[in-house]
């Protein structure tokens, strides 16, 4: 909880330019106006030492928590706790106690907040009072033994605390705090992969909620629920939420909701990509709030996305208000982190090459460092280990970046050791990567690879919490994540001529092992879940004639791992920018059109083949290879490796080819039965805005009189109809003729039904065959009309995203729209291989590619080159 937290408010500070400024002095000594604070601290504690009242060292150290000045909270908590016991008021000092393990969780005082929630549970549970009042403490207790749980990666024991909590809350008569208690508990279904129970949890809060008469509860439940359904990727409904929350604020004339819920609705709406509406609730945000932090943090996040809009004149518009307004804030974990962001937006305009002439680079550069250096003071005043960690990193990016090595390493090795000491992975890794960046640059490789590792390892502790929370900040996962995992490939890949081969061979193992981390960390992105269990898989046990090439896009060349049963792995690279590579793979792609120049598609052809397939001719040739398995890697998904040509022949006249998201994630299994049964559906009417299909009916006839099948056409391939069937019959094949897209985006991959659209999260659910109650895979999914979304870089990650989630053992589509008629012929010709025995799934493909490829009619690639099998190939 903890750390999601820190994400959902101030996401990652990983930044990158080229600055020549010669930094300041690093001096943390405290400014007069922290010690001031700090001294009333003191003052506060020996007054009531001294007689004064317990409850107004509570109330105080609510002021101090709420203001993010944890430490004074903590020293005021711990001595109305003890003000409390002498009292002999145990459910007051239990109170405090709760409070006392907040703060000290803010802090990272893992230890002691055990301490201060144990001690308040036990004076509870020992306390003779049993009436509301004690309950309501109880549940605040146990809301903050939830929040402890999670934070140490408890989550199955905070879900239990968190559902005694809102039992309390409800005994206790608190609405509030029980419509929390159930929203948190979303934040440990999340955790331990219970999606789906936690959109229904969020469903009940909703439903909860729109019963209530307009209030502040109510309009702050909406806004908790909102944030909470950004959280889990329901955009739409999270935006919809947040508007009810608002009008609601407005009619009740409560001007600082209105702000946090203006604010909160720019936020959904940037993930939205809606960048106009994004700006307009940030500006509404910051003209209406009257919490000077929340204009801020509105600036802040319209600075941001003026600067990634490249809208440089705005932006430094707003610098000269926003710098004013940051010095303004006071010392607390909130301001501190608003310094840090106007940093980075600063450091992202210096990186500009388009930079406004009116900009100073010296002076922007001083000021940056100013603002690092002052962030470092206060989060050292107010004992702020997570604020300092953050505050010294970033600082240590920015001299890294001015080639200040020695003072960049000593200041990351302090912000990590930090971040490891409060348990904060989050901001750990960062620290992890930005020293393998500088072992790296002193050629010390070994040691940078190991700080690679533990970043990557980092990474993988955290999975359920980045993908939990990675939307909600912006945070970029290809900006911020995908680096760290190519970097350390490229890394363990490079040219090595002194290492015994034993190492080399680790090596590459590696950098294999990490590429597969890669995709699975990639689909969790994807699906904002971390829903994929991986297992990996030996494919010399499996298949001793396929190899696996694994083609990698590393910033300066383009990689390739071989595997090929019973050898060592090998390597070979084309050094080359990766713009270029993913330049080369457009033009392809394009070249692929029936209308495009015939020559320009062999030559680009030929120029992928002698990259990815001409080193391994040979080792290909020599141990009897027949199929291919790509692990394709960034843009190279969208690729259709069957169109590879190497001068005289297509790589699909050579070889039966497959594509996989990695072998960790689908378990190549063959398809035993041949007496098999295919549940067909399909649209032939235009639906829902998409055109008519007209040869669907033939194609979905011809596939009848191939195998016996079951047949779904037009009013009867419905959603619920297509779930009754694979209920009622467990079909191994089922064969989907209809429009979908597949895209970066998984609100934006589905597959079209009479009915409704088949989003690609609903795909597990709605394909899961139960035999005798037991759930069994579908071995062959077939979608034969959809498409990659135009304009989309990472698109076909949307198949991947179908392939897995489907659970079904193989998956084939198309990676654009067909021609019908084709892939009526296509279709026909693959169940008549696929019927005959001892024919593999990529043998039956590839033959019925060769039929259209012998056709006059369909020789041309567009027509039989976009069809790839993904997962099991046998």
């Amino acid at each position: 909880m903890l750390r999601r937290f820190h994400f959902l408010l101030f996401g990652l500070f990983i930044l990158s330019l080229a600055i020549s400024v010669s930094l300041p002095a690093i001096s943390t000594e405290s400014n007069g106006y922290l010690n001031q604070e700090n001294k009333s601290v003191e003052s506060l504690v020996n007054s009531a030492n001294d007689g004064g009242k317990a409850e107004n060292l509570l109330e105080q150290g609510k002021q101090f928590y709420q203001a993010g000045q944890f430490s004074n909270a903590a020293q005021a908590w711990q001595s109305a706790a003890s003000n409390f016991a002498d009292l002999k008021d145990t459910l007051n000092q239990a109170r405090a106690s709760t409070m006392l393990s907040l703060a000290l969780q803010q802090l990272g005082q893992w230890q002691s907040a055990k301490e201060a929630i144990s001690k308040s549970l036990n004076l509870l549970n020992n306390s003779q009072a049993k009436n509301q009042n004690s309950a309501l403490i109880l549940a605040q207790a146990l809301n903050a033994k939830g929040n402890l749980e999670l934070a140490l990666g408890n989550a199955e024991e905070a879900l239990a605390i968190w559902q005694q909590a809102a039992a309390t809350y409800t005994k206790g008569g608190d609405r509030a705090g029980a419509i929390g208690s159930l929203i948190n508990q979303t934040q440990a279904m999340q955790s331990l992969g219970l999606y789906r129970r936690a959109s229904t949890t969020l469903q009940e809060v909703e439903q909860t909620l729109q019963k209530e008469p307009d209030s502040l509860l109510k309009s702050i439940g909406l806004r908790s629920l909102g944030n909470a359904l950004r959280q889990v990727g329901d955009l739409k409904r999270s935006r919809e939420i947040l508007q009810q929350s608002l009008e609601i604020a407005k009619r009740l004339q409560s001007t600082p909701d209105i702000g946090e819920t203006l604010l909160s609705l720019g936020n959904t709406s940037r993930i939205q990509q809606d960048a106009a509406a994004a700006l307009k609730f940030y500006r509404e945000t910051a003209s209406t709030s009257t919490s000077e932090l929340t204009q801020v943090q509105a600036r802040l996040n319209e600075l941001s996305l003026l600067l990634e809009q490249k809208r440089l004149e705005d932006a430094k518009s707003l610098f000269g208000q926003i710098q004013s307004q940051v010095s303004n804030l006071p010392a607390t974990r909130a301001g501190i982190y608003a310094r840090i962001n106007l940093a980075q937006s600063m450091k992202n305009l210096l990186n500009k090459n388009d930079l406004p002439d009116a900009i100073d680079n010296g002076k922007l550069t001083k000021d940056m460092a100013q603002l690092l250096v002052t962030s470092v003071q206060q989060a050292e005043s107010l004992k702020d280990a997570r604020a300092k960690s953050y505050a010294l990193g970033n600082l240590g990016s920015l001299y890294r970046e001015n080639q200040q090595w020695s003072d960049a390493k000593e200041l990351t090795e302090e912000a990590l050791s930090i971040a490891q000491a409060i348990n904060a992975g989050d901001i750990a890794y960062q620290w992890q990567w930005q020293l393998g960046r500088l072992l790296q640059k002193e050629g010390k490789i070994k040691d940078a690879i190991a700080a690679y590792t533990e970043a990557v390892n980092t990474l993988q502790s955290l999975r359920s919490d980045l993908v939990a929370i990675n939307q909600d900040v912006q945070f970029s996962f290809r900006d911020s994540v995908e680096p760290v995992y190519r970097e350390l490939v490229g890394l363990l890949l490079q040219p090595d001529n002194q290492s015994q081969e034993t190492t080399i061979q680790n090596r590459i193992m590696q950098a294999r092992s990490v590429i597969e981390s890669l995709q699975l960390a990639e689909l969790d992105n994807f699906f904002r879940e971390s829903c994929l269990d991986s297992k990996p898989v030996q494919i010399d046990r499996i298949d001793r004639t396929a190899a696996v090439i694994y083609p990698i896009i590393l910033a300066d060349r383009l990689e390739v791992i071989l595997s090929i049963p019973g050898q060592p792995l090998r390597h070979y690279a084309t050094a080359m920018p990766n713009d270029k590579v993913e330049s080369s793979i457009d033009q392809l792609r394009q070249s692929l059109s029936p209308v495009a120049s015939t020559s320009q598609r062999l030559r680009l052809s030929q120029q992928f083949y002698d990259w990815l397939i001409r080193p391994a001719e040979a080792d290909l040739a020599k141990n009897g290879i027949q199929t291919l398995v790509f692990v394709p890697d960034g843009l190279m998904r969208n690729l259709p490796m069957a169109v590879l040509y190497d001068g005289n022949q297509f790589l699909v006249e050579k070889y039966r080819i497959a594509v996989t998201p990695g072998l960790q994630l689908l378990e190549p299994k063959a398809l035993m039965q041949r007496s098999f049964r295919v549940l067909t559906a399909g649209l032939t009417e235009a639906r829902q805005n998409f055109s008519a299909l007209p040869a669907v009916k033939t194609e979905l006839s011809q596939i009848s009189a191939e195998v016996p099948s079951t047949v779904l056409l037009n009013g009867q391939f419905t959603s619920n109809g297509l779930q009754k069937e694979i209920k009622e019959t467990a079909f191994p094949v089922v064969h989907l003729a209809t429009h979908g897209q597949f895209s970066s985006n998984a609100e934006e991959t589905f597959i079209l039904t009479w009915d409704n659209k088949i989003n690609v999260k609903e795909f597990d659910e709605l394909l899961e065959v139960r035999l005798k109650g037991e759930p069994k895979p579908i071995e062959l999914l077939v979608l034969s009309a959809c498409q990659t979304a135009t304009g989309d870089k990472r698109a076909a990650l949307g198949l991947a995203g179908i392939a897995v989630r489907s659970g079904a053992r193989s998956t084939i589509a198309s990676l654009w729209s067909v021609n019908d008629a084709a892939t009526s012929e296509l279709m026909a010709q693959f169940y008549r291989e696929l019927s005959q025995t001892g024919i593999s799934k990529a043998e039956a493909l590839r033959r019925a590619q060769l039929n259209l490829l012998k056709n006059t009619a369909y020789k041309h690639p567009f027509y039989w080159a976009p069809f790839v099998l993904v997962g099991n190939w046998l």
